[in-house]
């Protein structure tokens, strides 16, 4: 199976933030927002991830990271922020989050999964040089 190069996902992950930072700032609905915005987000950590440390597709990194994304989610379960005495710091609130959603775990499994589809459709599509 071929591999994509550090640049693609690179690429990728500058233009999922931004898509990110467009949603953020501009987008006010009850879907693109709460959901879209969850799937996208654990497709820039796969992204991110394999531009600084790449391995062969088929990889594990989605499973992974759907685990750190499921850890988060019930960190704002039990609070955490609130737990670590960081309820004011609104860098860390907004980072870690402090509202639980069971849909949100449902967005990252279908953002990794997405990941994972369309990391295997074009690295067997791509041509070997």
């Amino acid at each position: 199976m071929g591999r994509l190069g550090r640049g693609f996902y690179a690429l990728a992950a500058v233009v999922l933030l931004g898509i990110e930072v467009l949603i953020a700032l501009f987008v006010r609905d009850a879907f693109i927002r709460p959901y879209g915005g969850d799937v996208l987000v654990t497709v820039l950590l796969c992204c991110l991830v394999r531009a600084v440390w790449p391995v062969r597709s088929g990889h594990l990194l989605p499973l992974w990271i759907f685990l750190f994304a499921l850890a988060v989610e019930l960190g704002q379960a039990i609070d955490l922020v609130a737990r670590l005495g960081l309820a004011d710091n609104r860098f860390f609130s907004t980072l870690l989050g402090r509202s639980f959603s069971p849909a949100d775990i449902v967005c990252y499994a279908v953002g990794c999964l997405l990941f994972a589809g369309g990391e295997a459709l074009l690295c067997r599509t791509r041509r070997p040089r």
